[in-house]
């Protein structure tokens, strides 16, 4: 890939950044990582809206940076300067093609909010209605798609010429990123985003998610409803005296529950700023340019892992990551079990004041990564939720326990789980393959009662040749009797050693020093045998 030479500075600063923390990131001294991790936050900010959706992204990796560089990333702040007004009304202008004054009745010059990728405007429509209007910033996708050629670049590189490279990925990490980053920027995704969660929340009467207005949404301009309340960083221990905080706190975490685990679609950066306590005392999801999706299998499978973890069933847990992730060379699943079940059992039956879930996912993370084990996307996005719900529920009830909240769902879980699969979708689909093989079931039948009634019915079983294993056996058995025949050589000459004899050789009797010497050389050709036997096996093995 070639760096263009406007963000060869970036790329370069990018370069000597990282080399700086990965050095500081084996220090001995906890301190001391802290410190540099609180700088390469702080750098990352300096660098621009690109280097902080990375921090952002780096903070779920807990296989690659150690526990405070995941800390001080996941704080990093997405607030920036405001641009101008006058920039706000030509990008309107052009995306909505009519002026602000003909669109709306009401547009407030000064953004409610501020963010590297655009800011957000109160606003009223012609007939009143109140909206929130997301503005991007101009020229924001030019620098966005040069600042990933650069962290492309240095990743290609790393993936060529480190050992780290070659074992993690760090391209494919990249393209991941990309497609974030620029699934973002299209605030079309975002807006449908919005109605599918809105959707899928729909049941859920405490929680709110604030629908676009189609025909006021481009891809750089997305107008939605406005939320009146606070976010969730903003709320004063005074101001959560007048809402049920521990009644939100389970709402909420139930609200997440039904996302990853039944809708398979959730909202990946419920930070507290991104929660709003409504002026109803409800909560508001905001900001759905981050989303992951889980499929079905691995819906199942994050089920039984949080049911495990739940139960503090380390070993259960350990062996549903196994399942899960990607076995490196270096695996070693008896180190993983082990220290998953440790992990699991210090933190087991904590409130979320002493317990981050987002932490304990981001630690099982870490050690499956240490054990050669790479987790799926997924359950880093996972990680990287729930890191933010910690936050939000400790703000909320401090004596929030999750254990007992999943073990409480359970029920309701496999139920949803259950009518979920019992849709009318999958019962149709099934029919029709039911249906399929009901139509083709006589005629399969019919072959198969015609071949045997003509001998002809012929059944394929792959195995292992057995004319290997036989020459594997020979093998073993020709070695073990030129053994037997060497220990008896030895043997008999000892005893031969103690017979007087006028025969004598090198001072000893002859026969005995005879059988020593054809024992010496028969146990020379035997071990030479299995050096050259076995030569092969282990170039292939190397090969691999």
């Amino acid at each position: 890939m070639v760096v263009r030479p406007k963000h060869l500075v970036r790329y370069k600063d990018l370069a000597l950044l990282l080399a700086k923390h990965a050095r500081a990131a084996v220090s001995a001294n906890d301190d001391d990582v802290r410190a540099d991790a609180e700088r390469l936050a702080s750098d990352l900010e300096g660098m621009g809206p690109t280097f902080v959706k990375l921090g952002q992204v780096l903070s779920t990796r807990a296989d690659l940076l150690p526990h405070p560089y995941l800390e001080a990333l996941a704080r990093l702040q997405d607030r920036v300067e405001p641009f101008g007004f006058e920039d706000v009304e030509q990008i309107v202008a052009d995306e909505l093609q009519v002026r602000i004054s003909k669109a709306f009745s009401r547009f407030d010059a000064t953004p409610i909010a501020s963010a590297s990728l655009g800011q957000v405007h109160r606003a009223a429509l012609r007939d009143g209605r109140l909206v929130a209007v997301k503005v991007q910033r101009p020229e924001i996708r030019d620098l966005i798609i040069d600042d990933m050629d650069a962290i492309a670049s240095i990743a290609s590189f790393a993936d060529e010429h480190t050992q780290a490279g070659r074992r993690f990925g760090f391209a494919d990490m990249v393209e991941e990123f990309r497609r974030t980053i620029m699934d973002e920027l299209d605030y079309r995704q975002e807006a449908a985003n919005l109605i599918t969660l809105g959707t899928n929340l729909a049941g859920r009467s405490a929680i709110v998610v604030p629908q676009p207005i189609a025909d006021y949404s481009t891809d750089r301009v997305l107008t939605m409803d406005y939320v009146e309340g606070r976010s969730i960083r903003s709320l004063t221990p005074l101001a959560l005296l007048d809402v049920d905080g521990p009644s939100l706190a389970t709402e909420l975490f139930n609200a997440y529950l039904q996302q990853i685990l039944i809708d398979g679609f959730f909202h990946a950066d419920p930070h507290p700023g991104n929660v709003f306590v409504t002026d109803d005392h409800r909560l508001a999801l905001l900001d759905l340019g981050m989303v992951a999706r889980v499929d079905t299998e691995m819906q199942d499978r994050l089920t039984k892992l949080l049911l495990a973890v739940s139960e503090g069933d380390g070993s259960e847990a350990a062996d549903i990551a196994i399942d899960l992730g990607s076995k490196l060379e270096r695996f070693d699943r008896d180190s993983l079990r082990r220290e998953a079940s440790a992990l699991i059992g210090r933190n087991r039956g904590r409130a979320v004041a002493d317990l981050q879930a987002g932490s304990l996912v981001a630690e099982l993370v870490r050690i499956c990564g240490m054990n050669g084990l790479r987790l799926p996307p997924e359950l880093t996005m996972l990680g990287k939720a729930l890191l933010n719900l910690d936050e939000v529920a400790r703000k909320l009830d401090p004596s929030f326990d999750p254990d007992a909240a999943i073990r409480s769902q359970t029920g309701e879980l496999l139920r949803s789980r259950l009518l979920h699969t019992a849709s009318p979708s999958n019962i149709i689909s099934a029919a029709m393959e039911a249906k399929e093989f009901a139509e083709r079931l006589p005629g399969r039948v019919n072959k198969v009662m015609d071949a045997l009634a003509e001998g002809q019915l012929t059944m394929n079983v792959k195995g292992i040749d057995e004319r290997d294993i036989m020459r594997s056996v020979q093998k073993l058995a020709n070695r073990l009797v030129a053994g037997m025949v060497v220990a008896a050589l030895v043997i008999g000459a000892a005893l031969i050693m103690r017979v007087p004899t006028h025969s004598r050789l090198f001072g000893y009797p002859s026969v005995a020093i005879i059988l020593f010497l054809i024992a010496a050389g028969a146990a020379f050709c035997v071990l030479l045998s299995i050096v050259l036997g076995d030569l092969p096996q282990r170039r292939r093995r190397r090969s691999r």
